[in-house]
């Protein structure tokens, strides 16, 4: 593709860009269709976030941002507007430059992990589900689970105030989800998700003990570092249905480009053309 004055910038925000997936999803679409947009990465570290962040939103070729880690929950702040999800969630990972230059704040990731259940086959209406987890991606996962009529929702947290307040947000939303926090045993739920960051690095521990999962269960990750992580490959090997990091990313972009505003697509279209 051919950037020049024209190009429209989505900026990707975090820290490392190293495991960033999506420049190479999204680009090959947008040059695929002919649209003169871009994604770019910028490696901001929390720290710097409050001094980075309004500089990149007040750029004149910034239509919006991708916000991923370390950057999901301080974001929040930030907004002018912000969507029920990013209220629920307490994390915002979508930003578009509105009217005025108002920063309008959307979290996607739910959406994403809930779609590509669909496409696995697994429908979350009255099943039971355990999310580990209860930082940005996880309240995510969260909040669009109990919108998908979750019939029972466990929460995980080594900071247990955070799965608390997690539930006490959900339960505000949602007075009639059966929501509980409580130890991370996997054991007789129908979906099992890892919201935490394990998985990342090739030494890393498992965020629960796969040998309590039941077989024909949904085991999901977010970890997009390798796709069938460890924790994957055990629970497939008990026996359980998988979901990766990937398919919630793949699901995750048509609901993107919808927030921006721009052409959206299927996740089919956006496999085939990827340069992963």
């Amino acid at each position: 593709m051919s950037i020049d004055g024209q190009t429209r910038i989505i900026a990707h925000i975090g820290h490392p860009t190293t495991t960033f997936r999506s420049p190479s999803i999204y680009n090959p679409y947008f040059a695929r269709i002919g649209l003169n947009v871009a994604v770019v990465p910028m490696g901001v570290r929390r720290e710097d976030g409050d001094a980075a962040l309004p500089v990149i939103f007040r750029m004149t070729n910034v239509i919006g941002a991708l916000i991923t880690m370390p950057l999901k929950i301080d974001v929040v702040a930030m907004l002018d507007e912000a969507s029920p999800a990013v209220t629920i969630a307490g994390s915002c990972n979508a930003v578009r430059i509105g009217h005025g230059g108002r920063i309008q704040g959307h979290n996607v990731d739910g959406e994403g992990f809930v779609r590509a259940l669909a496409r696995n086959g697994v429908d979350p209406s009255n099943a039971s589900a355990l999310v580990v987890g209860a930082g940005g991606v996880g309240s995510a996962i969260a909040a669009s689970l109990s919108a998908a009529g979750i019939g029972s929702l466990t929460l995980v947290d080594t900071d247990t105030s955070r799965a608390q307040a997690l539930a006490a947000r959900l339960h505000a939303h949602a007075p009639r989800l059966s929501l509980a926090t409580g130890p991370s045993d996997p054991a007789a739920f129908d979906i099992v998700v890892n919201a935490t960051p394990l998985g990342m690095n090739p030494d890393d521990p498992l965020p629960f003990d796969p040998d309590r999962l039941s077989p024909g269960s949904l085991v999901g990750e977010v970890v997009l570092a390798e796709e069938m992580t460890p924790l994957l490959r055990a629970a497939a090997a008990r026996g359980c249905k998988v979901q990766t990091g990937l398919d919630m990313l793949f699901e995750m972009i048509p609901a993107y480009l919808e927030f921006f505003g721009l052409p959206t697509t299927t996740s089919d279209e956006l496999r085939a053309g990827a340069r992963l």
